[in-house]
């Protein structure tokens, strides 16, 4: 039987490629990612695990912005090292403007977040999950 190793990619499409270009060169750049590759309309980043595509929509597409509630994808989240690193990437995303839909808060037991916008209203999300739990764990021996 097969089994998933993990998700290679995620792959979306915007209705501005320049716009949204600029915006996930810069947060992506912020949280680490390098370019992986370029085409025309298209462009991927990764860390070494993820890897992130954008690419030009067609002109239907381009007629409308992603709205959360329709079929599709709800919203994609990085799993950041820590708590103090969603903090800085709320700070990010203030300082350049980017639509925060929901602040960096503890939205489940030891679950920390922010929730903001790509140009196309497309959810992303900062996150850490466990820090308070990893910190009350007692100390193992090696």
């Amino acid at each position: 039987m097969s089994r998933v190793a993990g998700i290679d990619h995620l792959a979306i499409r915007v209705s501005n490629f320049a716009k949204s270009k600029a915006f996930y060169g810069g947060l992506f750049e912020f949280l680490g990612f390098d370019v992986l590759d370029e085409y025309e309309n298209s462009i991927g980043w990764t860390n070494g695990k993820t890897r992130y595509w954008i690419t030009q929509a067609d002109a239907d597409g381009r007629k409308h912005k992603h709205r959360t509630g329709d079929v599709g994808l709800h919203h994609y989240a990085f799993q950041l090292r820590n708590r103090k690193d969603v903090d800085e990437l709320q700070e990010y995303l203030k300082k350049n403007s980017v639509e925060i839909v929901d602040p960096a808060d503890e939205y489940y037991e030891d679950y920390y977040a922010v929730f903001f916008l790509d140009p196309d209203g497309i959810k992303l999300e900062g996150m850490k999950y466990g820090e308070k739990h990893e910190k009350s764990k007692p100390k193992q021996n090696k």
